[in-house]
This record gives C-alpha cells, structure tokens and sequence, in this order.
C-alpha cells in the first residue's frame, strides 16, 4: 500500500467538514492549491492556533481562550437562570434575540442512543453541579426539537424535577424539525418568551 500523497492528505481532512464529501473535498484542496494558496496557508494557521487557544469553559463548558467566558464573568447575567443548550451556535442564536439575559450551560451535542451518545458524552454530570449552585433557581431546556433534543430535554427535566429544580421549555415557536442555529432571530425571542414548564 503507498502512502497517502500531500494533496490526498489534504483533501482526507476537507472532508471531516460536515456535509463535504469526497468529490466536495478533492474540488476545495484543488481550489486552494491552485487559487488561493495564501488562503489555504491563512486557513491552516488559523486551524492550528484554534485548536492551540480554544478550551471549554470551567463553568458553561463553551469555547473560549480564557479558562471562564465573558458571558459567565459578565456580573450583568442573571444567575438563577440559566439555559441548556447543544452547541456554541445556539448559545450565539439565543444571544442574538437581546431577550435572554440569564447564563449558559454548553451541552456539546444530544442524547443519540443509536449513535452511541450517552449522558456521560454530553456532560450532564458537569450540568447538574453547575444547576445545583445554589444560585440557579430555574434551568430553561432550550435544546433544539428534534427528536435527539426533545428527549435529552425531557431526560434532563426529569433529572433537576428529582432535584427539586424548575426547568422550563422553549415554546414551540421554534419550528419541530428545526435547529437554533437556521431559525431567525425573531422566531427564537418569541420561543424564549412563550417557554413552558416541562
């Protein structure tokens, strides 16, 4: 077997994008290899130095540089709420609305038994700590309604309902099917507003 050449090496980490596949990804490495090798050195020094400065937050496990984000340092954020959300985009999408003022908790991901996702691999013992503070008095589910979000918020519900926690629900003004991150901003405020108790 020979080894993998430098543009098939390259092409091999284009596809790891989501919803690039083989041809996409031999046509991005040609493009850059033939038009825009600045681009392509750009792309690649901002890869590494992400993957170099980029952590989770201590507290809301979100990416940032810095071992606590500025939304959790931020003494303006209501701290006896805090929202539940998959992923960083979200959390952005929420914040774009101006109508949540509360604080964040970063799942990364959703509970996906058949893609082997479990409660460990969304960090829900993390979430329970941070729920449990003593400062946090309600816990807003505002995972996306799919089928994966509407059961991790129901198994989450569950979990802080056992812990005498209030957990309320983003109302339905987010379409089923849809995700935070491709729903307006509009949309999201009405949902945030209209929220229910699970």
């Amino acid at each position: 077997m020979k080894p993998q050449t430098s543009l098939e090496i390259l092409a091999e980490a284009l596809r790891r994008l989501p919803g690039v596949g083989p041809k996409s990804a031999q046509r991005m490495a040609y493009h850059l290899l033939q038009h825009d090798r600045d681009g392509a050195a750009q792309l690649g020094r901002a890869l590494m130095q992400a993957v170099e400065k980029i952590h989770h937050c201590a507290m809301c496990n979100t990416f940032t540089e810095n071992d606590v984000c500025e939304t959790c340092l931020d003494p303006e954020r209501d701290a006896s709420l805090l929202c539940v959300v998959e992923t960083p985009s979200d959390q952005m999408m929420i914040e774009q609305t101006m109508m949540y003022k509360g604080l964040y908790f970063v799942l990364m991901g959703r509970l996906s038994p058949l893609d082997g996702v479990g409660p460990k691999d969304i960090h829900l013992e993390k979430l329970i700590v941070r729920a449990t503070d003593g400062l946090v008095s309600e816990v807003v589910l505002a995972t996306n309604f799919t089928n994966e979000g509407e059961a991790t918020a129901h198994y989450i519900g569950e979990m802080l309902k056992a812990r005498g926690l209030k957990a309320s629900r983003l109302a339905r003004g987010v379409p089923v099917g849809g995700e935070l991150e491709y729903v307006d901003a509009g949309t999201i405020a009405r949902a945030m507003l209209d929220r229910r108790t699970t």
